[in-house]
């Protein structure tokens, strides 16, 4: 279910549109968005804030920009999300080479029963993913996972190996393999934590 997102009422604007160095924050965003077409809607306010008398006649279409908090959103929600993000970050650092990796662990019939899931991307495999089922722990299946991304990770020309995990998961198994704690998210969760860690080659 989609439910827009309610902005509170405010007082009417008055940008001073030809002094730069006075405009606050908020007007400059708002100049932003009325360039780029956008009419400024206030819910609950009457109307739309107009647009900037001086520059009317460039616009050849108006949008109203509103909140939409998405319960249950689609990939294309996501790429929504992602697609300027995306394009800043090749702008400001090149492209990312963005790459996913799967190693699977499978059975005697040949069906998937864990394994590891992460992604390459900017000089760096992101290790998301890391499961072993109960029964098959204790038998070296986690550390030759790992070695193996290690070794798709280098072959990538990666300079080393990020993940995080929970204080009750598996934080002493990854330091065995050489990884150090870089950060630290207390109460994730509540009364507990999540660490962050890499290795670098």
């Amino acid at each position: 279910m989609r439910d827009a997102c309610a902005v509170p009422a405010a007082r009417d604007v008055s940008l001073r549109w030809h002094d730069e160095k006075r405009a606050s924050s908020g007007q400059k965003l708002f100049r932003e968005l009325t360039r780029a077409g956008c009419a400024i809607l206030l819910v609950g306010a009457a109307r739309p804030a107009p647009l900037p008398a001086a520059g009317a006649r460039h616009y050849k279409r108006r949008m109203t920009i509103r909140l939409d908090t998405v319960d249950a959103p689609t990939p294309e929600d996501r790429e929504a999300v992602i697609a300027p993000l995306r394009d800043y970050n090749e702008r400001m650092a090149g492209p990312a080479h963005t790459q996913p990796l799967a190693i699977l662990l499978r059975d005697s019939n040949g069906q998937p029963v864990g394994g590891l899931w992460g992604r390459s991307g900017y000089d760096w495999l992101f290790v998301e993913y890391l499961a072993i089922p109960d029964s098959l722990r204790g038998h070296g299946f986690g550390a030759a996972l790992m070695a193996e991304a290690e070794r798709v990770a280098q072959a990538r020309g990666c300079c080393g190996i990020w993940l995080d995990t929970f204080a009750f998961q598996a934080r002493g198994f990854y330091e065995k393999l050489g990884f150090t704690v870089f950060g630290t998210l207390e109460d994730h969760p509540r009364g507990s934590r999540r660490f962050f860690l890499s290795k670098r080659f």
